[in-house]
């Protein structure tokens, strides 16, 4: 009888969030050449603020083999990539830019991300069966993002598309709008899901306040999560019942809350809900809602929960066991790495090995495509096994993750 990745004694381990890019003057070469002059200027200038990105082991950004190395060491097979280093014509690190006002600013980032699009298909590429990209896209040329999609798509080792969260009242609409029906239709063809991950769609009045740092960590999150009522609302999982979509590095506790608040709302504007306010709000799409928002998020909906504490899994049966995926976070501090193996130690101790296994790698390998065969061999070779994920963390090593918030501190000796 073979051994297959559900079988094992150990556990393949998918991490659903990984951050990689192209080192700064290397995106040059898949830029389009009219971009290049303008490109060598902008480098000159630019300096990246972030550790990860100039330190010794900046490197495990773009390096294939010592990254792969890296993850592996820690007990990863395979890995979802989200973006990390500084594609051309960003002022930094482009999670935390402000979407452009207008066209020649588009214009030049839209030709970044398009550099960094196709750096990352060559880099997935050196390791097909273990790394899935997401590229990038704007809202601002709905036509311009369907092509993009396509061409990823041809490539084989895309597994999504990365949207960015949009602000209230800038000039590109919002999500909700019937503008972006091409979009939904194509990800749904292509089976590719949508994605949000914190760090866009913040406001800019203020931005000049000495506070502003600190109230944009700490509201890090909101502007992603908006867009799963507007979604729901505007009843895109209706019309594209196949469509998939991912917000990661969010924890799980928000869509719990969440879900109960649209569920709540969207009854009470139901043409038939027995209220006289709150019907008033219910468009023709609420009234084509055939099912509640909580289950259309049991079919369409995942949650990439990073570092996946013991303090949220009280709301897994409220989201949904098989819509979570664990990610580590890699090469951010305030992930899992090197501690991944004591992580997990941490959060699924107590959980059946079944449940574990559906969160650690089963659910990411259906909504990205990953070839489990193939990944129960590196499992077999560098994947924890299942007796050490399930002894109790006794020590909380010296590390910044968020994993390990809530665990009590051990006691001195």
């Amino acid at each position: 009888m073979s051994e297959t990745w559900d079988s094992i004694d150990r556990y393949v381990i998918i991490s659903a969030d990984t951050h990689a890019g192209a080192e700064l003057h290397e995106y040059k070469q898949y830029l389009d050449p009219e971009w290049h002059e303008e490109f060598e200027a902008w480098a000159q200038g630019y300096s990246s603020p972030y550790d990860d990105l100039v330190d010794a082991t900046a490197s495990r950004n773009w390096d294939s083999d010592y990254r792969r190395s890296e993850l592996e060491k820690d007990g990863i097979s395979a890995e979802v990539v989200f973006p990390n280093t500084i594609p051309p014509f960003f002022n930094t690190i482009h999670s935390f830019s402000s979407l452009p006002w207008e066209r020649d600013e588009f214009e030049r980032r839209a030709a970044g991300l398009k550099a960094h699009n196709r750096w990352l298909v060559e880099f997935c590429g050196k390791a097909p069966d273990q790394r899935r990209g997401l590229i990038q896209i704007f809202p601002h040329d709905v036509d311009m993002a369907v092509e993009e999609i396509r061409w990823a798509k041809e490539s084989g080792v895309i597994g999504g598309v990365l949207l960015p969260a949009i602000p209230a009242n800038h000039k590109v609409e919002p999500w909700f709008h019937t503008r972006y029906e091409p979009l939904w239709a194509v990800c749904q063809e292509l089976e590719l899901p949508v994605h949000q991950h914190p760090g866009t769609g913040g406001p800019e009045v203020g931005a000049d306040q000495p506070a502003a740092p600190a109230v944009m960590l700490f509201e890090f999150t909101y502007w992603t999560r908006r867009t799963l009522a507007h979604l729901m609302l505007a009843g895109v999982f209706e019309r594209y019942p196949r469509l998939k979509a991912v917000w990661t590095e969010q924890g799980i506790s928000w869509a719990a809350q969440d879900l109960m608040m649209l569920d709540y709302n969207v009854a009470n504007m139901k043409a038939d809900a027995e209220n006289r306010t709150s019907v008033l709000f219910g468009s023709e799409v609420i009234q084509s809602l055939s099912l509640k928002p909580s289950e259309y998020f049991a079919r369409n909906c995942y949650l990439g929960a990073s570092f996946l504490s013991r303090l949220e899994l009280k709301f897994l049966p409220a989201v949904g066991p098989d819509r979570v995926m664990w990610g580590t976070d890699f090469p951010h501090e305030e992930g899992t790495t090197p501690y991944s193996r004591e992580a997990l130690r941490a959060t699924f101790a107590d959980m059946s090995v079944e449940q574990t296994r559906r969160i650690l790698a089963g659910t990411a390998a259906e909504v990205y495509g990953f070839d489990l065969d193939a990944l129960t061999a590196v499992a077999k070779r560098v994947g924890p096994t299942v007796e050490e994920i399930h002894t109790p963390l006794t020590e909380i090593p010296p590390s910044n993750s968020q994993a390990f918030i809530g665990l009590p501190l051990p006691k001195a000796s």
